[in-house]
């Protein structure tokens, strides 16, 4: 799940609030009373893109658990309250995914998101809590190992040398070590369970005995071990695009670079169909060539002296995310491949990277599951793949994940998620053609959730694509936000949706389309 780049500028939060020590429990559920909830959280108005918008807070919590009165950190929480009191519905946590994505801006991003569909009514009917969890954005510590290590212009990601290959191997391990020496002491805390205990936490530090909850991309599998944990503190949850319990989390780069093969050529196809306009190729396999040929041509002389052969891809990955991203990104490619124009390109390049969000990815994924020690295992399954035709994310996937191979913190088991008595109505949905959670994930999440019922997009392509203007997904998640409503249980999907045509194929020659398409949500879902 390759860090997106938003066509529209990253939302930037700051804040200021008084952190507040959460007393913690040492078992794997918190008290329904905390020392803090009859007082409450100290909330003062957040400073810069949130001014105005919401409230914020810092929250004490233990590093570890099991030490409740040992070292703490602290939690950034931002809260956007209801208006509609009469009908009030308590509160609802939101978290973009990643792992390592802030959260603190989805408070009134989420309230924006459901105004945005028609469904502002349902927003206004809940707190809505946005937060950055352990290690993430604004709270503290927030982990950030090598500032320069995404600095453009990096190696190839595709080795075609044992020389190149161990280059990437050394740059990997050098990162590893910098986490290790600036954040040893909290890395073996960084597990999904931890940030879940986090959340029942503020959940006890804002008085309320239970928890809605809005999970995309990395945020289902977050929801889903809360859910394991706390099955009684859950009062709704939604979960879109989601997580494979069974690929925890090794396996389920292997399967994204399938995907994503499959979704970039999918991009390809859509630009030759408007070749009148790009002029990249009339077939896929045209515009394809033309691709990787710009891509070797750029190894040798970057693009606008800044945009080398991974860089390009990064910058493209994200078609494979989002169909939003398909005029823009053509039209970038078009430029520079046939008037060597670098502009479009350059404006997409997120140079260095965010290092916060790679290192908790990391530190999360580390800790949570075993990953392979052996190199030859990591080497072998990229090379077959790679020789099997996918090739565009490979490489990629086995750099960004790279550092977990000497990760200090060996990690696992892995939760074993369930669906334990308690445990409410669950709506999840879950695109067929989704490249970052590829579909048979939300499969295999719903047998994992027996109160779940699964919402299937048929030919969706958009990762975690509600609240993008498909009204047939946006209107079931406010119903189900609103009363609690899902579908009869069936087998396999309980019901479905079907892509919405000028969202999955954008027209780019459509008067409403003259202007780069951006997606409903404006701020990213999926890996940061």
């Amino acid at each position: 799940m390759k860090r997106l780049v938003l066509i529209t500028a990253a939302v930037a939060t700051a804040f200021g609030g008084t952190a507040v020590a959460v007393a913690a429990n040492t078992g794997g559920a918190s008290n329904d009373v905390s020392p803090v909830a009859a007082k409450g959280i100290a909330w003062k108005n957040c400073t810069g893109s949130l001014a105005g918008k919401a409230e914020c807070a810092q929250i004490q919590l233990p590093v570890d658990y099991s030490k409740p009165k040992g070292k703490k950190i602290s939690i950034a929480v931002s809260r956007v309250k209801a208006t509609d009191k009469k009908h009030y519905q308590g509160v609802l946590f939101v978290n973009p995914g990643g792992p390592g994505g802030s959260g603190l801006a989805y408070s009134a991003g989420l309230s924006r998101w459901l105004g945005g569909v028609g469904h502002a009514a349902t927003a206004a009917k809940y707190d809505i809590i946005g937060f950055d969890p352990r290690g993430v954005g604004d709270s503290k510590p927030a982990l950030s190992c090598d500032p320069n290590f995404q600095n453009p212009i990096r190696p190839d990601y595709v080795p075609h040398s044992v020389k190149e290959e161990n280059a990437w191997r050394a740059k990997s391990a050098k990162y590893t070590a910098a986490c290790k020496k600036k954040f040893g002491w909290l890395l073996p805390h960084m597990r999904t369970t931890d940030a879940a205990k986090d959340v029942d936490h503020i959940r006890a530090a804002l008085g309320q005995k239970k928890i809605s909850w809005y999970g995309f991309s990395y945020g289902t599998y977050f929801g889903a071990t809360y859910a394991t944990l706390f099955p009684n503190h859950v009062r709704r949850m939604v979960l879109d695009g989601n997580v494979n319990p069974k690929t925890v989390w090794y396996d389920a780069q292997l399967e994204q670079d399938k995907a994503f093969e499959r979704n970039i050529k999918f991009w390809f196809k859509w630009t030759a169909k408007y070749d009148s306009l790009y002029h990249l190729g009339k077939t896929q396999k045209a515009v394809e060539a033309n691709y990787y040929k710009a891509r070797n041509a750029a190894k040798k002389a970057p693009i606008g002296g800044k945009i080398g052969p991974d860089e390009l891809d990064d910058i493209v990955l994200n078609a494979g995310y989002n169909t939003g991203y398909y005029i823009p990104y053509a039209q970038a490619l078009s430029a520079w491949v046939t008037k060597k124009d670098p502009a479009a390109l350059l404006e997409n390049l997120n140079p260095g990277g965010d290092d916060n969000g790679f290192a908790v990815y990391n530190a999360v994924q580390g800790a949570d599951a075993k990953w392979p020690r052996n190199w030859k295992k990591w080497h072998n399954d990229a090379a077959k793949l790679y020789k099997q035709g996918y090739r565009f994310n490979t490489w990629s996937n086995v750099w960004f994940n790279a550092p977990v191979a000497t990760w200090p913190v060996k990690g696992g088991p892995a939760l074993k998620l369930q669906g334990k008595k308690g445990l409410p109505g669950i709506l999840m949905v879950q695109g067929t053609l989704d490249a970052a959670t590829p579909v048979a994930g939300g499969f295999n999440l719903h047998k994992v959730l027996p109160t779940s019922r699964l919402v299937v997009e048929l030919g969706g392509k958009t990762h975690a694509n509600t609240l993008n203007g498909n009204k047939c997904l946006d209107d079931k998640v406010a119903a189900y936000l609103d009363t609690g409503w899902l579908p009869k249980s069936k087998p396999g999907a309980d019901a479905t949706c079907k892509a919405d045509p000028s969202l999955n194929d954008p027209n780019p020659n459509a008067a409403k389309s003259a202007v780069a398409h951006t997606a409903g949500k404006d701020l990213p879902v999926g890996r940061p």
